[in-house]
Order: C-alpha cells, then structure tokens, then sequence
C-alpha cells in the first residue's frame, strides 16, 4: 500500500502540484481512508521526503555501479551515466519532475539532506571528468566543475520533454548528447 500511496501521490504531484493536491485528495484518488495514509505517512511533507529520497538514492546507486567499473574508459562511463538518466525518464520521469519541481516545499532540514545527495551526484561526474582530463580522454584545459554543470543542465532538463514513445529512442538521444559533448571535449 506503501508503494501504491507514493505512485499515486508522484501522478497528482505532476498533474496538480504538491502545494494544490491534499491528502484527502491522494486517497479519495486510491479509495482509502487518512487512516492509511497515516499509517505509512507522518505528513505530506515527509511523502514528499520519501518520493525525494527514493529518486536520488537509486540514481546514485546506479552511478555508483557505473563507476565502479574498471573494465570502462572515462568516456564510456560518462556515456553510461547519460543513458541512465535519459533511460531513467520511461519509469520515473514523473519522479524526475517532483524532484526538481517540489525541493522548494521540503523543510530547511530535509532540503539540506537532499541537496547533499544531489551535490554527491554531481562531484561523482565531476571527478569522472577530472579523471578522463587526466588520463587524456578528455582535453586537458577543460574546467571539469563547468562542464559537469553543462552535462546536468542537458540531462536533467530532457524530463521535460523527452517522451520515451517518441521518433528517438533513450539510446538515440544518449547518442547524440554524448556527440554533442564529446566533440567539444574529446581529444583529437
């Protein structure tokens, strides 16, 4: 029921807004009582927490798989990395939209926490980049901190409108992003 509560609460999340959907909202939407709600919930706010710790715990799950392994250049890593988050918007894009979307309703607290991890996602790229700029994968004059920005910004913004039924695949698209940013930062 847990689960069921959460994925209805990510649909109205995306559809209404956190700050506009209530609680009588997500169960009259499962035809459950508040009782149950409560049972797994403190809050709406701690739901939320719970939506956001669920995204960001798995992404860095898998980007730490992805890193671990040694058999990957730097480059192949980084491609593997942007699959994932492309690749990532057919199950959870609606999750991907309440994580960048709702952060600003999530206490002083739990925002720190959040942010800590997301933070921890980005340096991981960020040494990635550093590593291949050492290793002569990458150009040696790039500013690793920067670029790992430009790599978030393209990847995090395609949850707004990459749709996984579309005329390019997760893989196309990973493809041609990759490209794009590997023709700028590659070696010749």
């Amino acid at each position: 029921m847990k689960e069921k509560i959460t994925g209805q609460s990510i649909r109205l999340f995306e559809q209404k807004g956190f700050s506009e959907t209530s609680i009588q909202d997500i169960v009259d939407s499962l035809g459950v009582t508040k009782g149950t709600f409560y049972y797994y919930f403190s809050s709406k706010e701690e739901l939320l927490m719970d939506i956001h710790h669920g995204y960001i715990n798995e992404l860095l799950a898998q980007q730490e798989r992805i890193l671990m392994d040694d058999s990957k250049t730097c480059k192949q890593k980084l491609f593997d990395i942007i699959f994932m988050l492309i690749s990532d918007i057919k199950t959870r894009g609606s999750a991907a939209k309440i994580f960048f979307r709702e952060m600003k309703n999530l206490n002083e607290e739990r925002l720190a926490l959040i942010v800590q991890k997301r933070d921890q996602f980005r340096y991981n790229i960020e040494e990635l980049m550093k590593k291949g700029i050492q290793k002569g994968e990458f150009r040696p004059d790039l500013n690793a901190e920067i670029i790992t920005f430009g790599i978030l910004g393209i990847t995090n913004w395609s949850y707004q409108w990459f749709n996984p039924s579309g005329s390019a695949t997760d893989y196309e698209v990973t493809e041609i992003f990759v490209e794009m940013i590997l023709k700028g930062i590659q070696m010749d």
